[in-house]
């Protein structure tokens, strides 16, 4: 059964949430440390943290005393969703995982790193300014605010990302379309019926690679 999180909790899964931007510095980093295959990598790290994390919630679902006490404790109270005795639900990290995964199968890697850190900082944005100053309402219940939040934060890092790679104009102008129709998108999420850590950095990173063409 759903059940609503205080603020203070929201702040802690954000916070979670942002601690993921270590897949952005690994995206970026180990292509250039393993030539010419470093972000094959990057893609089997993510791969053993995926495996790891979904061992842990299903141990956690099922009672169990060691991994699922140490994932009870640290993010217990996060879930959005109570655990029923048995019942095994996957929380944000996995589909965060997944995604890394996917970005740096089918992105070059400045345009993964930039697509997940649009997830990453833009969503913590939207939910944390949405949730607290949010009073216009314009998408199943998801405010302007939050949206607009989601756009300057997510392309502020994107520039970052953007400026490491010594990314030429068309990646920014790429990435500012890339974020404003990713923030489009997170806002349907509940008529998408896919997860947003999936649908944010592929459609940023989609819109992203047509700034190879130019």
């Amino acid at each position: 059964m759903s059940q609503p999180i205080s603020y203070f909790e929201e702040i802690k899964r954000k916070a979670v949430h942002l601690s993921s931007l270590w897949m952005v510095a690994a995206t970026i980093a180990l292509p250039r440390l393993f030539v010419p295959h470093g972000r094959w990598y990057a893609v089997a790290v993510f791969a053993v943290c995926l495996q790891v994390t979904l061992v842990s919630e299903h141990d956690y679902a099922n009672g169990g005393k060691y991994l699922g006490k140490l994932y009870g404790k640290l993010f217990g109270k996060m879930l959005r969703s109570e655990v029923k005795p048995g019942q095994w639900i996957v929380s944000g990290g996995a589909p965060v995982l997944f995604a890394a995964i996917l970005v740096n199968v089918l992105f070059t890697s400045p345009i993964a790193a930039a697509s997940l850190v649009v997830m990453l900082t833009g969503d913590a944005a939207a939910a944390l300014f949405g949730r607290r100053f949010g009073k216009h309402k314009i998408v199943n219940g998801k405010s302007l605010e939050g949206t607009l939040s989601f756009i300057i934060v997510g392309f502020a890092f994107l520039s970052i990302v953007g400026t490491i790679c010594h990314a030429g104009k068309w990646f920014y102008l790429f990435g500012l379309a890339g974020t404003i129709l990713a923030a489009v998108v997170e806002l349907f999420t509940a008529q998408l019926k896919i997860d947003d850590n999936f649908t944010i950095p592929l459609t940023a990173g989609a819109v992203l690679s047509l700034s190879l063409l130019f």
